[in-house]
């Protein structure tokens, strides 16, 4: 299954198409000063290695300037710059050979130098994001409707675009980005209504983990799911190799980017769990992450329900009777003894990623599904089919409603 997509226009970042049918792109920023120039590019490296498709630099002074003269040739990803106050700065930024500048309306707010910026893009084909930001609403905008609200951020960005169209200049990507994610939601959906401009999607000042994370998944992740959305950015308090984790894993799990690494999936565990499940899936997890296999693997508790439930994935275990049923696509392809489950996970999953799915489950152990298939009748003859007794306190909840 897949999520339609909202129709735009396309434009291009470097070599990262945005908008258009292309794949959404997942962008961060770094946190270290421009003008060193080695830290930064170890940063770029980093985001670029942990999925981040288009990175941000701050160009607040000179130096940052010439700083990114020696970063872009440099870099492995299209580096833009992220431009504050001073519309000179943009100037320098397009002469060090960025691929994208980001604009923020409230804070540039002359329209000579907003169209002196725009034109020059213009004329070196560069894209501008015109990035709204609740907290650096333009005054008047913000006076006529009573603060920062959806309404507000729309006609924040709609303004500056007008700008753009007197210099004839269109080559642009928008965010409307608030701290308040139903804010943030509704302002993207009104904008999503107004034009055909690829949208950049964020929860601006998301916070530190877990709470900027969930802020951030919950406003973008929505979005996507609704089809809108281009590229997008998890605002954290945290290193920004985690930004890019988490947009690239977000977009995995909503099927708009293909998996490129680990995706273990694990019961929460119930009365029928004959293992630590959190345990063991913590180790599995450590030692596939590492290898980077990109592979959907399931550690479940129990032999009961574990392989039928995670019947989907690509590779899985599950642990009855003191062995681990290890099963690829559903079908038990070995028995293992319970401690070396997670050596047997890591050695399947190597060999699926060399061989293919078809080749491992034509080497199956023949002996491995009967194997299983008895220990799972074992199981249930000693817990019996009710584990949980969910049919004790279905009758107790039926008497007390007669």
């Amino acid at each position: 299954m897949s999520f339609p997509r909202r129709a735009t226009r396309q434009i291009s970042v470097g070599d990262v198409a945005v908008g258009g049918g292309a794949p959404v792109s997942v962008q961060s920023m770094t946190t270290t000063k421009t003008a060193d120039v080695e830290r930064t590019l170890a940063q770029i490296y980093a985001l670029a290695a942990a999925g981040a498709d288009i990175v941000r630099c701050t160009c607040n002074e000179e130096p940052a300037a010439e700083g990114l003269a020696q970063i872009v040739p440099r870099s492995p990803v299209p580096i833009i710059a992220d431009i504050h106050f001073q519309y000179r700065l943009a100037l320098a930024a397009m002469e060090a050979g960025v691929q994208g500048l980001r604009l923020n309306p409230g804070n540039i707010r002359k329209p000579e130098h907003v169209k002196a910026v725009a034109s020059e893009a213009r004329d070196r084909g560069l894209p501008i994001r015109v990035g709204v930001n609740a907290g650096s609403l333009d005054p008047d905008i913000a006076e006529r409707h009573g603060g920062a609200t959806p309404e507000a951020l729309v006609d924040s960005a709609l303004r500056e675009l007008d700008y753009f169209a007197e210099v004839d200049f269109a080559d642009v990507k928008i965010s409307v980005k608030s701290s308040d994610v139903p804010t943030m939601i509704a302002a993207y959906r009104l904008l999503a209504d107004r034009v055909d401009h690829p949208l950049h999607l964020g929860v601006t000042e998301a916070g530190p983990l877990p709470g900027g994370l969930v802020k951030s998944t919950a406003g973008i992740g929505t979005l996507l799911a609704e089809g809108i959305g281009d590229t997008i950015r998890y605002s954290l308090t945290a290193d920004p190799v985690e930004e890019a984790k988490a947009g690239r894993l977000l977009l995995e799990a909503l099927g708009l980017r293909e998996r490129r690494g680990l995706d273990l999936i694990a019961c929460p565990s119930c009365g029928r769990a004959e293992v630590d499940v959190i345990k063991v899936a913590s180790e599995a997890q450590e030692a596939l992450a590492a290898r980077e296999l990109p592979l959907q693997v399931a550690v479940m508790g129990c032999v009961v329900n574990g392989p039928g439930e995670a019947r989907g994935a690509d590779l899985g275990i599950a642990a009855g009777r003191g062995r681990g049923h290890l099963f690829v696509r559903g079908q038990v392809v070995r028995v293992v003894p319970e401690d070396e489950m997670v050596d047997a996970l890591v050695e399947e999953a190597e060999r699926i990623v060399a061989e293919g799915v078809e080749a491992r489950l034509a080497a199956a152990d023949e002996e491995a599904a009967a194997a299983a298939a008895a220990d799972r009748d074992e199981l249930l003859e000693v817990q019996g089919a009710d584990v949980n007794e969910a049919e004790v306190h279905i009758s107790r909840i039926r008497e007390l409603a007669d």
